[in-house]
């Protein structure tokens, strides 16, 4: 994996914690595709964040290291974004598409990558999230019925 796919996938993943992406994780997967060196994911609880993330990496890629993708697939629906920058590729997927094709499954066996602090930090937000939602959905049901 080359220095520019390291420095791409950190500003991608400062980026996208930022704009509070949940579960942001990199793999190398470098040794096993020959299209790409890594590959960066992250989520969102819906398609308005999913569309921020995605328009701030792809900011912050153009402005801080001159990257611009080859390919952004996925923005009408705002369900899963792929960003192509050739040396990495950057997927932001709404959390119920994250936990429907989990990504992570089919990278398990190549090196993660370590990312910024609160890239890290954003690691299990995706379930604290969906705890607090079931909770709140609860709530407003407990309060129908009353």
């Amino acid at each position: 994996m080359t220095d520019r796919s390291h420095e791409l996938i950190n500003t991608a993943a400062q980026a996208a914690a930022d704009k509070l992406a949940h579960d942001i994780v990199a793999y190398d997967v470098s040794d096993v595709l020959s299209i790409t060196d890594a590959f960066l994911l992250a989520s969102a609880p819906n398609d308005r964040q999913v569309k921020a993330i995605v328009d701030e990496i792809e900011e912050r890629l153009s402005k801080e290291l001159g990257a611009k993708p080859v390919r952004r697939e996925g923005d009408r629906e705002a369900r899963w974004v792929l960003l192509d920058y050739v040396d990495i590729v950057v997927h932001v997927q709404h959390s119920e598409e994250r936990v429907f094709y989990a990504l992570e499954r089919l990278w398990k066996d190549c090196p993660e990558l370590e990312l910024p602090e609160e890239a890290k930090a954003t690691r299990g937000k995706a379930e604290e999230h969906a705890k607090l939602r079931a909770a709140e959905e609860a709530a407003e049901l407990d309060g129908e019925w009353r």
